[in-house]
């Protein structure tokens, strides 16, 4: 993972929470909000929460007197998730690094983040984080996204930069959101960093659009890939939409479009 991978500024939020959020995170979302809700966590910490769509998922399903403490890395995702959110005197929002979290041993009974950790420079040394600050037998609950080519509309983008840009392909999908999905790798990741009984479930849900462009600027315009094409050349943004795009729709069709997304989930026992 390159350093600019995680910087999600500008206009990346809202155009992340716009079009990538209802096109690959809400199926997720639900179903991570379903997990941690089964657990009837009391203390909840969400670490890497971007825009909030798990947060608007679960806040409804935690009791009345539970506490819920929501983080990312990047303040400008984390204000513009706290400026979607209805009122709630259970949330408390802070920007927080999840390699060095600012909290108290054994402070929450459940920690989660939904597709967050790709993002990890060290994924060892931020799930020792979260197993301090989880109470012995406490849940670490999050998803990664599958290999790339297991998530149609990524993959499409993806080489379509690909020949639009022959010389330096823009590869931050593949580097980065779908660069960690080797089960048995996040597996030893988990138990070097002290996490028994973990437990690995590939989820496929579908991508839905009502048309080729939305997956186009979802990709182009809300991801860090965005910043990769107008490093390439800063005119292009526009005309590197178009042409995936276009190769959307060579694909799947000019009407509304769907395709596969895959994941795993994961639960470990601190």
């Amino acid at each position: 993972m390159l350093e600019t991978d995680k910087l999600f500024a500008g206009s990346i939020p809202e155009n992340y929470d716009r079009y990538m959020v209802p096109l690959i995170f809400g199926p997720f979302a639900a179903d991570l909000a379903r997990r941690a809700a089964s657990f009837s966590p009391s203390a909840v910490l969400e670490v890497a929460a971007g825009t909030g769509v798990v947060t608007r998922a679960l806040a409804p399903k935690l009791s009345p007197d539970a506490s819920y403490v929501v983080t990312d890395l990047n303040q400008p995702m984390l204000d513009y998730a706290a400026s979607q959110q209805a009122p709630d005197s259970r949330i408390q929002w802070r920007q927080a690094d999840a390699m060095a979290l600012p909290f108290e041993d054994a402070a929450f009974d459940l920690v989660c983040c939904q597709f967050g950790a790709m993002f990890f420079p060290s994924r060892p040394s931020a799930y020792r984080e979260a197993r301090r600050v989880l109470k012995p037998g406490g849940h670490f609950l999050f998803n990664v996204w599958d290999r790339i080519e297991e998530n149609v509309f990524a993959d499409d983008v993806t080489n379509a930069l690909a020949r639009m840009f022959p010389n330096d392909p823009p590869r931050f999908l593949a580097r980065t959101p779908h660069g960690y999905h080797d089960m048995a790798l996040i597996r030893g990741d988990l138990e070097e960093a002290g996490f028994s009984d973990v437990a690995i479930e590939t989820r496929a849900e579908q991508s839905r659009a009502p048309s080729p462009r939305i997956p186009a600027v979802a990709y182009c315009q809300g991801t860090v890939l965005r910043t990769e094409i107008e490093a390439r050349d800063p005119g292009k943004l526009s005309a590197a939409t178009d042409y995936a795009a276009s190769a959307i729709a060579a694909r799947h069709g000019s009407g509304a479009v769907a395709a596969k997304i895959q994941a795993h989930v994961i639960v470990a026992v601190a």
